[in-house]
């Protein structure tokens, strides 16, 4: 039986006040679980209403998935988990064609990918073949089984988490699946009162099962539709494909940003300014957004590696030296 959601707010958002509203709704929602990790909250909630897809990396035991499950019970759509294990089959993400032997036809079976939401739980302990059976879907919303396409549900978002590559059984995600996650975050561990507050609130019961739903799918798609109307400037545009041009062009970095995660940074910008209350985008926000977007897509050098550099430090180095617009025309 479906839940309805809870909280009195705009049934139908047609403005960034509505959004405002509703997208705090949702993040209080989830921070009565995820606590002290505002930041990271909000990243999820940008990518959700940006039409992406969000990477969760960190060591295991700080919360992970976790996060991906608050935010999928706050929410009163379909949601599926898909456990990523080196056994795991294609067919088992996406789904199989059945021969059924009444009608002597074959009839598709969905995957565990028709859902709103995928948890996709430690994606990087399956094979490369494995995790590249969601690329047609997280890029396109759509899935080909045998010759035939069958669309995704919208909104539609995959939360993966992963555990860092050097730990033992996983594997580095393929560069075309990365580049499709909008977003990398790491949760990191809690402060000391956030963990005092974990010991007492989780000792006796799980905190999801006071988890209600705020909104449902056909809400967030309204959303999401307020997102795609919030204004960027040419400059604003600019600054981003100059940032993105100066990753390809950087002597520590093998592989740049490609035009899709430029196309990303600007949609997540777009969607920080809503949650703002702003109805244009400034730089401030392509800045506030450029390591979680394009650090994760990045690919160091050997020499880069060897002098313990990473992508994020350098995507901090870059933000210092392209000029920034002086002026954005609303």
């Amino acid at each position: 039986m479906t839940t309805k959601p809870t909280g009195a707010g705009p049934s139908d958002p047609t403005d960034v006040s509505d959004l405002v509203q509703t997208a705090a709704r949702i993040r209080a929602s989830v921070e009565t679980v995820i606590e002290g990790k505002a930041d990271v909250v909000r990243t999820a909630l940008t990518v959700l209403l940006a039409e992406g897809h969000l990477l969760i990396e960190d060591v295991p035991g700080v919360g992970k998935t976790m996060l991906a499950k608050t935010l999928a019970r706050s929410l009163d759509c379909t949601v599926r988990r898909i456990q990523f294990t080196p056994d795991l089959l294609p067919g088992d993400v996406t789904g199989v064609s059945v021969f059924n032997q009444e009608s002597r036809t074959f009839e598709f079976r969905p995957g565990a990918v028709f859902a709103n939401i995928v948890l996709g739980d430690e994606i990087n302990r399956a094979s490369p073949k494995t995790q590249s059976a969601l690329l047609e879907a997280m890029e396109e919303r759509q899935v080909t089984v045998d010759g035939t396409t069958y669309e995704l549900p919208s909104p539609f978002m995959v939360m993966a988490t992963q555990n860092p590559v050097e730990m033992e059984g996983t594997y580095p995600l393929p560069e075309a699946q990365r580049d499709r996650f909008m977003a990398r975050v790491a949760i990191g561990y809690p402060d000391t009162r956030s963990e005092m507050d974990m010991l007492a609130g989780h000792a006796h019961a799980s905190p999801l099962d006071d988890v209600r739903p705020v909104a449902d799918a056909a809400l967030v798609s309204r959303l999401v539709a307020v997102v795609r109307q919030i204004h960027v400037a040419d400059s604003v545009r600019q600054y981003a494909v100059d940032i993105a041009n100066a990753t390809r062009q950087n002597a520590d970095i093998r592989l740049g940003a490609s035009p899709r995660a430029t196309l990303h940074l600007v949609r997540a910008a777009k969607s920080a300014a809503a949650l703002d209350g702003r109805d244009h985008v400034l730089p401030d926000d392509i800045q506030a957004l450029a390591s979680s977007v394009l650090a994760h897509r990045l690919i160091l050098t050997a020499d880069a590696q060897i002098a313990g550099r990473t992508t994020g430090s350098v995507v901090t180095e870059i933000l210092r030296r392209v000029p920034v617009p002086a002026a954005v025309r609303v």
